[in-house]
């Protein structure tokens, strides 16, 4: 199974960015997908770990980016103009497969990171 250890949350005020970062350990990740969502339902972006492609949800296109380094074993979420409605527990999470979106896909979840957008 996949460990994986989410940081980089923090207090931001609104428009401001914060980039987050998860570790991922204990398999190889070739055929896993890394999603980060928050509040553990609400889907934000995702990435394919072999290839790099990437989805997003659709009201995060834009504002959000994904992105990993193999040689660290990480994803990264980068989150730009931050507003106070993105204020949550932000996770990533793994799915051995690809295209998954769903929550219920992923087999391994992080312990979160909170961000707080202040107005």
């Amino acid at each position: 199974q996949v460990q994986l250890v989410e940081s980089g949350g923090g207090l931001v005020q609104a428009g401001g960015s914060l980039r987050l970062s998860c570790v991922a350990s204990g398999r190889r990740f070739s055929r896993y997908t890394i999603g980060w969502f928050r509040q553990e339902r609400e889907f934000v972006a995702a990435i394919v770990w072999s290839d790099g492609s990437t989805y997003y949800a659709e009201s995060k296109k834009g504002r959000f980016t994904i992105s990993r380094d193999t040689a660290k074993n990480t994803v990264y979420l980068q989150m730009n103009s931050l507003k106070p409605e993105d204020t949550a527990v932000y996770y990533c999470a793994a799915c051995r497969g690809f295209g998954c979106y769903d929550g219920t896909d992923f087999e391994s979840w992080g312990q979160g990171t909170q961000v707080t957008v202040s107005s």
